[in-house]
């Protein structure tokens, strides 16, 4: 079940992010910038890939369908939040259980998006919730009983601080009161559960506002707190602001997570309900490269309509195609679920073989395509520093034929020729004595599509 929220035009406002900021980040396809430690927060693991999510569901009824291919393999094949949001007091916990106990199964963490809090959305396009935050306790006491006891992730109530506009200061005290409940509640049912609480987006609240928002519901008992749901900021303007809103909370035991799952082409401009030519973000993964920042999810489920191209909540086929074709292009994660079964499309993915991984004394180098169709395919490269510690690379190497890099994620990739460089972002420079970092990018091609050999770290081949 999918919330309407996803038409709260409150949550939609969209301020200019700063133009250094911007045009770096447009450059990276929306991934992390700046400086920071590259470690991952305190989440290991892959997500659960839900085969009954509305996406899935829409495949397996359309398998001829010529957009169903693309979608599949980029939208299908990702780990997308569950969304709680009907109020179903008497089967609550049975749907968590059920959920739950599908992700365990497959060794996965599910994601669960908690969305019943009294006068959600102020009464706007999203609006319900529990009928009085009596009613709201009882329900999260049911959610919490179909936790279970193994690691799961929970988005706590989107809106619920970063909207308060329609409160009294009674209200917020009592809003602030059931979220501290609910984060506490969870954590007894199941103490392997991350809670998340809200914290709106990088340009909606200031982070010292936000910091104030999310202590006084309790954020010291949470794992941290979530930005971008349902948006589309690019990945680095909300690292910086969870930076800022960690610095104000002062907790260091604190993180974040954000929604990635629309935001490949940034924002457009103020628009917010279902704007063209965004794209879906990189995959959801732990891996974030930021201590800070515990997981890079995917909340909202793409191609399910903001209310403009369908009703608020609904799949949309033309929406989903029209993110994947514009997206970060990202292979499907390892998953022993089952997958939607696909149709030949215009443009079919091909069988993905890794090139030969290239060794030397100081290096090695594991080039992979992806995914690849008639004029175009993706790669990822892994970089595995065998040499002294470095604080920064620079690989680079030549095409053996005529290929265009597009766009990148991880990297700033410059192509001169058949000439190709590759440097690190400002927040995975740094490579220990045999560890590894990767990066990948889009090209076009035409005719061979051959892998290139011989690589170069800081000017030392690796072959």
């Amino acid at each position: 079940m999918k919330p309407d929220l996803m038409s709260s035009p409150r949550r939609r406002m969209l301020a200019a992010a700063a133009s250094a900021v911007s045009v770096v980040a447009a450059a990276t396809a929306g991934l992390l910038l700046g400086a920071g430690e590259a470690s991952a927060g305190t989440l290991s693991g892959s997500f659960y890939r839900d085969p009954t999510s509305a996406v899935n569901q829409w495949l397996a009824a359309n398998p001829n369908d010529s957009r169903a291919s693309l979608i599949s393999q980029r939208i299908g094949s990702q780990p997308q939040a569950r969304w709680f949001a009907n109020y179903n007091q008497s089967t609550i916990q049975s749907q968590v259980s059920s959920y739950v106990g599908a992700a365990n199964a497959v060794n996965q963490i599910p994601v669960l998006v908690a969305y019943m809090i009294p006068n959600r959305d102020c009464g706007g396009a999203s609006a319900g919730g529990a009928p009085n935050y009596s009613a709201y306790r009882s329900w999260v006491d049911a959610f919490a009983g179909g936790l279970g006891s193994r690691t799961a992730v929970v988005i706590l109530e989107p809106d619920s601080l970063a909207l308060q506009t329609c409160l009294s200061a009674g209200e917020k005290s009592e809003r602030n009161s059931a979220l501290s409940y609910a984060v506490g509640r969870l954590k007894q049912a199941n103490p392997s559960v991350k809670v998340y609480l809200d914290a709106g987006h990088s340009a909606w609240n200031s982070a010292a506002d936000t910091a104030s928002r999310l202590q006084a519901a309790g954020v010291a008992n949470a794992a941290g707190f979530f930005s971008n749901v349902s948006n589309f900021h690019w990945t680095a303007d909300e690292v910086n602001f969870g930076r800022n809103v960690l610095n104000s909370l002062g907790n260091g035991n604190l993180h974040q997570v954000i929604d990635i799952s629309r935001n490949g082409k940034g924002a457009l401009g103020s628009e917010w309900c279902d704007p063209a030519g965004r794209g879906t973000g990189a995959a959801p993964t732990t891996t974030t490269n930021e201590s800070t920042v515990d997981a890079l999810l995917w909340v909202k489920p793409p191609g399910e309509a903001d209310g403009c191209a369908a009703a608020a909540g609904t799949f949309s086929p033309d929406l989903a195609y029209s993110l994947a074709q514009n997206g970060v292009v990202t292979s499907p994660p390892p998953s022993t679920s089952a997958s939607p079964s696909r149709s030949a499309s215009p443009s079919p993915s091909a069988s993905p073989s890794p090139s030969a991984s290239p060794q030397g004394g100081s290096c090695s180098v594991a080039y992979r395509v992806e995914n690849q169709w008639d004029t175009g395919f993706t790669a990822s490269v892994t970089l595995t520093n065998r040499g002294p510690a470095i604080s920064a690379w620079t690989v680079t190497w030549s095409f053996g034929g005529n290929q265009q890099v597009t766009n990148a994620w991880n990297a700033a990739l410059t192509q001169s020729g058949a000439a190709v460089t590759a440097r690190n972002l400002g927040y995975n420079g740094s490579i220990a004595t045999n560890g590894s970092t990767n990066f990948g990018f889009q090209a076009t091609y035409s005719g061979t599509n051959t892998s290139p050999t011989v690589f170069k770290l800081n000017g030392t081949t690796c072959s």
